[in-house]
Protein backbone atom coordinates (compact mmCIF):
# COMPACT_ATOMS: atom_id res chain seq x y z
CA UNK A 1 0.00 0.00 0.00
CA UNK A 2 1.39 3.27 -0.98
CA UNK A 3 0.77 6.21 1.39
CA UNK A 4 -0.55 9.27 0.77
CA UNK A 5 1.97 12.25 -0.62
CA UNK A 6 2.48 15.37 -2.96
CA UNK A 7 5.67 15.34 -5.02
CA UNK A 8 6.16 18.91 -6.08
CA UNK A 9 9.46 19.29 -8.35
CA UNK A 10 10.37 22.97 -9.44
CA UNK A 11 11.89 22.75 -12.80
CA UNK A 12 15.27 23.02 -13.39
CA UNK A 13 17.47 22.49 -16.18
CA UNK A 14 20.34 19.59 -15.45
CA UNK A 15 23.25 19.21 -18.01
CA UNK A 16 25.79 16.66 -16.63
CA UNK A 17 28.59 16.13 -18.56
CA UNK A 18 32.64 16.03 -18.56
CA UNK A 19 33.37 19.33 -20.23
CA UNK A 20 30.49 20.61 -19.94
CA UNK A 21 31.83 24.36 -18.29
CA UNK A 22 31.98 25.12 -22.44
CA UNK A 23 28.17 24.81 -22.20
CA UNK A 24 27.84 27.98 -20.52
CA UNK A 25 27.55 30.31 -22.85
CA UNK A 26 25.02 28.67 -24.60
CA UNK A 27 22.86 28.02 -22.12
CA UNK A 28 23.02 31.45 -20.87
CA UNK A 29 22.30 32.35 -24.53
CA UNK A 30 19.38 29.69 -24.06
CA UNK A 31 17.59 31.60 -21.27
CA UNK A 32 18.05 34.63 -23.32
CA UNK A 33 20.36 36.34 -21.09
CA UNK A 34 23.64 38.39 -22.39
CA UNK A 35 25.10 40.59 -19.33
CA UNK A 36 25.63 38.18 -16.67
CA UNK A 37 27.33 39.23 -13.17
CA UNK A 38 30.12 36.54 -12.39
CA UNK A 39 30.28 35.30 -8.86
CA UNK A 40 32.60 33.04 -8.03
CA UNK A 41 35.23 33.25 -4.94
CA UNK A 42 39.36 32.77 -4.71
CA UNK A 43 39.27 28.75 -5.12
CA UNK A 44 37.27 28.90 -8.16
CA UNK A 45 39.62 31.89 -10.29
CA UNK A 46 40.94 29.17 -12.63
CA UNK A 47 37.70 28.50 -14.18
CA UNK A 48 36.05 31.81 -13.56
CA UNK A 49 38.74 32.94 -15.70
CA UNK A 50 37.66 30.30 -18.23
CA UNK A 51 34.28 31.41 -18.39
CA UNK A 52 35.08 35.43 -18.28
CA UNK A 53 37.29 34.34 -21.48
CA UNK A 54 34.46 31.90 -23.21
CA UNK A 55 31.94 34.74 -22.68
CA UNK A 56 33.73 38.00 -23.18
CA UNK A 57 31.70 41.06 -22.93
CA UNK A 58 29.00 39.28 -21.71
CA UNK A 59 29.87 39.07 -18.13
CA UNK A 60 29.61 42.38 -17.35
CA UNK A 61 31.07 42.67 -13.29
CA UNK A 62 32.73 39.77 -11.03
CA UNK A 63 32.12 39.43 -7.40
CA UNK A 64 34.30 37.43 -5.36
CA UNK A 65 34.39 38.43 -2.10
CA UNK A 66 32.14 34.87 -1.42
CA UNK A 67 31.86 34.30 2.35
CA UNK A 68 30.53 31.36 4.31
CA UNK A 69 27.16 31.79 5.38
CA UNK A 70 26.20 34.54 3.36
CA UNK A 71 26.85 37.81 5.67
CA UNK A 72 23.77 39.97 4.64
CA UNK A 73 26.13 43.20 4.26
CA UNK A 74 28.59 41.58 2.04
CA UNK A 75 25.41 40.29 0.16
CA UNK A 76 23.88 43.97 0.02
CA UNK A 77 27.33 44.98 -1.66
CA UNK A 78 26.69 41.99 -4.26
CA UNK A 79 23.11 43.09 -5.15
CA UNK A 80 24.27 46.54 -5.36
CA UNK A 81 26.80 45.41 -7.78
CA UNK A 82 24.29 43.46 -9.55
CA UNK A 83 22.06 46.84 -10.11
CA UNK A 84 24.49 49.12 -11.05
CA UNK A 85 26.00 47.00 -13.73
CA UNK A 86 22.99 46.14 -15.23
CA UNK A 87 23.48 42.29 -14.75
CA UNK A 88 19.91 40.73 -16.88
CA UNK A 89 21.51 36.92 -15.27
CA UNK A 90 23.89 35.44 -12.28
CA UNK A 91 26.39 32.87 -13.14
CA UNK A 92 27.21 31.09 -9.99
CA UNK A 93 30.72 29.12 -10.05
CA UNK A 94 32.19 27.14 -6.92
CA UNK A 95 30.34 25.73 -3.61
CA UNK A 96 27.93 26.20 -1.38
CA UNK A 97 29.05 30.01 -0.72
CA UNK A 98 28.58 31.42 -4.47
CA UNK A 99 25.49 29.43 -5.03
CA UNK A 100 24.32 31.09 -1.60
CA UNK A 101 25.16 34.33 -2.61
CA UNK A 102 23.93 34.57 -6.05
CA UNK A 103 20.69 33.17 -4.28
CA UNK A 104 21.24 36.65 -1.82
CA UNK A 105 21.15 38.79 -5.49
CA UNK A 106 18.16 37.09 -7.24
CA UNK A 107 16.28 37.22 -3.96
CA UNK A 108 16.70 41.05 -4.43
CA UNK A 109 16.45 41.59 -7.92
CA UNK A 110 14.67 38.26 -9.57
CA UNK A 111 17.87 37.48 -11.82
CA UNK A 112 17.63 34.40 -12.94
CA UNK A 113 20.62 31.71 -12.06
CA UNK A 114 23.13 29.82 -14.03
CA UNK A 115 24.82 27.30 -11.50
CA UNK A 116 28.44 25.83 -12.14
CA UNK A 117 29.13 23.83 -8.98
CA UNK A 118 32.53 22.73 -8.47
CA UNK A 119 31.25 21.06 -4.80
CA UNK A 120 28.84 18.50 -3.20
CA UNK A 121 27.15 21.40 -1.39
CA UNK A 122 24.15 20.55 -3.79
CA UNK A 123 22.44 24.03 -2.95
CA UNK A 124 22.36 24.57 -6.64
CA UNK A 125 19.40 22.69 -6.94
CA UNK A 126 17.12 23.69 -4.35
CA UNK A 127 14.95 27.33 -3.62
CA UNK A 128 16.34 27.62 -0.26
CA UNK A 129 18.07 31.02 0.84
CA UNK A 130 20.19 31.32 3.93
CA UNK A 131 22.08 34.70 5.27
CA UNK A 132 23.57 35.21 8.63
CA UNK A 133 23.43 38.42 10.85
CA UNK A 134 23.81 38.94 14.15
CA UNK A 135 25.11 35.71 15.09
CA UNK A 136 21.86 34.43 13.51
CA UNK A 137 21.63 32.50 10.56
CA UNK A 138 18.01 32.67 8.46
CA UNK A 139 16.54 30.13 6.29
CA UNK A 140 13.55 30.74 3.53
CA UNK A 141 12.20 29.25 -0.05
CA UNK A 142 11.83 31.56 -2.60
CA UNK A 143 11.32 30.45 -6.04
CA UNK A 144 13.06 32.96 -7.19
CA UNK A 145 16.48 32.05 -5.63
CA UNK A 146 16.26 28.94 -7.75
CA UNK A 147 18.55 28.20 -10.48
CA UNK A 148 17.07 28.03 -13.92
CA UNK A 149 19.83 25.59 -15.26
CA UNK A 150 22.86 23.87 -13.49
CA UNK A 151 26.34 23.01 -15.42
CA UNK A 152 27.66 19.64 -13.97
CA UNK A 153 31.16 19.33 -15.05
CA UNK A 154 32.88 16.42 -12.85
CA UNK A 155 36.43 17.43 -14.59
CA UNK A 156 35.75 20.73 -12.31
CA UNK A 157 36.01 18.72 -9.08
CA UNK A 158 39.26 17.02 -9.49
CA UNK A 159 40.84 19.89 -7.79
CA UNK A 160 39.35 19.80 -5.04
CA UNK A 161 41.17 18.70 -2.04
CA UNK A 162 40.60 15.06 -0.69
CA UNK A 163 39.73 16.61 2.58
CA UNK A 164 37.28 19.45 1.41
CA UNK A 165 35.63 16.49 -0.88
CA UNK A 166 34.92 14.40 2.13
CA UNK A 167 33.40 17.05 4.10
CA UNK A 168 31.47 18.62 1.04
CA UNK A 169 30.33 14.90 0.18
CA UNK A 170 29.01 13.90 3.47
CA UNK A 171 27.28 17.20 3.39
CA UNK A 172 25.03 15.57 0.39
CA UNK A 173 24.47 12.45 2.38
CA UNK A 174 23.26 14.53 5.21
CA UNK A 175 20.67 15.92 2.59
CA UNK A 176 19.84 12.61 1.19
CA UNK A 177 19.40 10.80 5.23
CA UNK A 178 16.90 13.82 6.31
CA UNK A 179 15.41 13.52 2.99
CA UNK A 180 14.18 10.23 2.98
CA UNK A 181 11.88 10.91 7.10
CA UNK A 182 11.02 14.72 5.83
CA UNK A 183 7.22 15.77 6.05
CA UNK A 184 7.96 16.22 1.70
CA UNK A 185 8.99 12.94 0.92
CA UNK A 186 7.36 11.05 -1.59
CA UNK A 187 7.89 7.71 -3.31
CA UNK A 188 10.31 9.27 -6.32
CA UNK A 189 12.27 11.73 -3.91
CA UNK A 190 12.80 8.25 -1.66
CA UNK A 191 14.06 6.05 -4.57
CA UNK A 192 16.18 8.83 -5.60
CA UNK A 193 17.68 9.88 -2.03
CA UNK A 194 18.59 6.34 -2.09
CA UNK A 195 20.83 5.92 -4.79
CA UNK A 196 22.04 9.04 -4.10
CA UNK A 197 23.57 7.41 -1.12
CA UNK A 198 24.45 4.76 -2.87
CA UNK A 199 26.21 6.60 -5.16
CA UNK A 200 28.04 8.95 -2.95
CA UNK A 201 28.70 5.23 -0.82
CA UNK A 202 30.26 4.05 -4.06
CA UNK A 203 32.32 7.26 -5.17
CA UNK A 204 33.72 9.06 -1.91
CA UNK A 205 36.22 6.23 -1.06
CA UNK A 206 37.61 6.30 -4.54
CA UNK A 207 38.10 10.03 -4.21
CA UNK A 208 39.61 9.63 -1.12
CA UNK A 209 41.81 6.87 -2.64
CA UNK A 210 42.55 8.70 -5.69
CA UNK A 211 40.97 12.73 -6.14
CA UNK A 212 42.06 12.70 -9.51
CA UNK A 213 39.72 9.26 -10.44
CA UNK A 214 37.24 11.11 -12.97
CA UNK A 215 34.95 8.23 -12.59
CA UNK A 216 35.20 8.30 -8.86
CA UNK A 217 34.49 12.11 -9.58
CA UNK A 218 31.32 11.69 -11.66
CA UNK A 219 30.05 9.42 -9.09
CA UNK A 220 30.53 11.65 -6.21
CA UNK A 221 28.84 14.69 -8.48
CA UNK A 222 26.02 12.71 -9.46
CA UNK A 223 25.21 11.87 -5.77
CA UNK A 224 25.46 15.48 -4.97
CA UNK A 225 22.86 16.14 -7.72
CA UNK A 226 20.29 13.80 -6.19
CA UNK A 227 21.53 15.36 -2.71
CA UNK A 228 20.66 19.26 -3.89
CA UNK A 229 16.98 17.80 -5.47
CA UNK A 230 16.54 15.55 -2.26
CA UNK A 231 16.77 18.82 -0.10
CA UNK A 232 15.08 21.23 -2.39
CA UNK A 233 11.56 18.50 -2.73
CA UNK A 234 11.12 17.49 0.77
CA UNK A 235 12.47 19.15 3.38
CA UNK A 236 14.98 18.83 6.62
CA UNK A 237 15.14 18.21 10.09
CA UNK A 238 16.61 18.31 13.49
CA UNK A 239 20.13 17.83 11.76
CA UNK A 240 19.79 20.60 9.45
CA UNK A 241 19.17 22.83 12.03
CA UNK A 242 21.61 22.23 13.97
CA UNK A 243 23.82 23.06 11.39
CA UNK A 244 22.47 26.37 10.57
CA UNK A 245 22.81 26.96 14.33
CA UNK A 246 26.60 25.66 14.52
CA UNK A 247 27.03 28.12 10.83
CA UNK A 248 24.83 31.46 12.13
CA UNK A 249 25.96 31.61 15.84
CA UNK A 250 29.37 30.05 15.78
CA UNK A 251 30.75 30.21 12.82
CA UNK A 252 31.48 27.23 12.21
CA UNK A 253 32.86 25.20 8.73
CA UNK A 254 29.29 24.07 6.98
CA UNK A 255 30.50 20.90 5.45
CA UNK A 256 32.46 19.85 8.19
CA UNK A 257 29.66 20.54 10.77
CA UNK A 258 27.02 18.63 8.80
CA UNK A 259 29.97 16.13 8.49
CA UNK A 260 30.75 15.43 12.36
CA UNK A 261 27.09 15.69 12.99
CA UNK A 262 24.96 13.44 10.73
CA UNK A 263 25.54 10.16 12.07
CA UNK A 264 24.68 10.98 15.69
CA UNK A 265 21.61 12.96 14.82
CA UNK A 266 21.05 9.91 12.56
CA UNK A 267 21.04 7.92 15.72
CA UNK A 268 18.75 10.35 17.12
CA UNK A 269 15.74 9.72 15.22
CA UNK A 270 16.84 5.81 14.15
CA UNK A 271 13.98 4.32 16.21
CA UNK A 272 11.52 7.18 15.06
CA UNK A 273 12.20 6.59 10.93
CA UNK A 274 12.62 2.70 10.49
CA UNK A 275 11.73 3.18 6.47
CA UNK A 276 14.40 5.70 6.52
CA UNK A 277 16.77 3.69 8.41
CA UNK A 278 16.43 0.50 6.30
CA UNK A 279 17.19 2.55 2.89
CA UNK A 280 19.82 4.27 4.43
CA UNK A 281 21.60 0.91 5.26
CA UNK A 282 20.56 -0.45 1.67
CA UNK A 283 21.67 2.29 0.04
CA UNK A 284 25.01 2.12 1.80
CA UNK A 285 25.80 -1.49 1.33
CA UNK A 286 25.01 -1.31 -2.35
CA UNK A 287 27.54 1.45 -2.37
CA UNK A 288 30.16 -1.03 -0.80
CA UNK A 289 29.91 0.00 2.73
CA UNK A 290 28.71 -2.88 5.09
CA UNK A 291 26.63 -1.98 7.75
CA UNK A 292 23.19 -3.13 9.81
CA UNK A 293 22.76 -0.01 11.42
CA UNK A 294 22.11 3.45 9.71
CA UNK A 295 24.36 5.88 11.82
CA UNK A 296 26.93 3.37 12.42
CA UNK A 297 27.90 2.81 8.43
CA UNK A 298 27.34 6.69 7.65
CA UNK A 299 30.10 7.23 10.69
CA UNK A 300 32.29 4.09 8.92
CA UNK A 301 32.05 5.82 5.86
CA UNK A 302 32.87 9.33 7.12
CA UNK A 303 35.81 7.70 9.04
CA UNK A 304 36.91 5.57 5.36
CA UNK A 305 37.03 9.01 3.76
CA UNK A 306 38.82 10.81 6.49
CA UNK A 307 35.83 13.18 7.06
CA UNK A 308 35.30 14.94 10.48
CA UNK A 309 33.20 13.37 12.92
CA UNK A 310 34.02 14.69 16.28
CA UNK A 311 32.41 18.63 16.26
CA UNK A 312 35.34 19.54 18.66
CA UNK A 313 37.57 18.97 15.81
CA UNK A 314 35.89 21.73 13.72
CA UNK A 315 35.95 24.10 16.36
CA UNK A 316 32.88 23.41 18.88
CA UNK A 317 34.06 23.54 22.72
CA UNK A 318 31.34 22.12 25.13
CA UNK A 319 30.57 25.00 27.19
CA UNK A 320 28.43 25.97 23.85
CA UNK A 321 26.37 22.99 24.32
CA UNK A 322 23.82 24.61 26.25
CA UNK A 323 23.29 28.07 24.09
CA UNK A 324 22.97 26.08 20.83
CA UNK A 325 20.36 23.20 22.01
CA UNK A 326 18.08 25.92 23.52
CA UNK A 327 18.83 27.91 20.29
CA UNK A 328 17.60 24.64 18.11
CA UNK A 329 15.22 23.24 20.45
CA UNK A 330 13.48 26.79 20.32
CA UNK A 331 12.72 26.41 16.65
CA UNK A 332 11.19 22.82 17.06
CA UNK A 333 12.11 21.82 13.29
CA UNK A 334 9.98 19.28 12.20
CA UNK A 335 11.18 15.62 12.81
CA UNK A 336 10.54 12.15 13.07
CA UNK A 337 11.32 12.41 17.13
CA UNK A 338 9.97 15.27 18.59
CA UNK A 339 12.85 17.92 19.48
CA UNK A 340 13.74 19.13 22.87
CA UNK A 341 16.97 20.87 24.74
CA UNK A 342 17.84 17.73 26.59
CA UNK A 343 17.82 15.51 22.87
CA UNK A 344 20.06 18.51 21.62
CA UNK A 345 22.23 18.52 23.89
CA UNK A 346 22.68 14.75 23.34
CA UNK A 347 23.18 14.92 19.65
CA UNK A 348 25.75 17.65 20.46
CA UNK A 349 27.15 15.59 22.82
CA UNK A 350 27.49 12.34 21.06
CA UNK A 351 29.33 14.55 18.16
CA UNK A 352 31.67 16.23 20.55
CA UNK A 353 33.19 13.16 21.58
CA UNK A 354 32.71 11.93 17.86
CA UNK A 355 32.54 8.04 18.93
CA UNK A 356 30.71 5.72 16.70
CA UNK A 357 27.23 5.36 17.77
CA UNK A 358 26.25 2.65 19.90
CA UNK A 359 23.21 2.29 17.15
CA UNK A 360 19.55 1.87 17.57
CA UNK A 361 19.22 5.23 19.89
CA UNK A 362 16.40 5.57 22.17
Amino acid sequence: MVDSFIHDVPAARVVFANGSIAQVGPELDRLGCSRALLVAGGPEAQFADRIEADLGPRVVARFSDVVMHVPVDIAERAVTLARESGADSVIALGGGSSTGMAKAIAKETGLPILAVPTTYAGSEMTSIWGMTEGRRKTTGRDLRVLPKTVVYDPELTISLPAEISAASGMNAIAHLVEGLYAPGVSPISFLQAREGIRALAAGLPKVADDPTSLDARCDALYGAWLAGWTLGTTGMGVHHKICHTLGGTYDLPHAPSHSAVIAYATDFNSQHAPDAMAAIVRGLNAGGIACTDAAQGIWDLAVRIGAPVSLAEVGFDAESVDEAAAIVAEAQPVNPRPVDHAGVEGVLRAALAGVRPAGGAQ
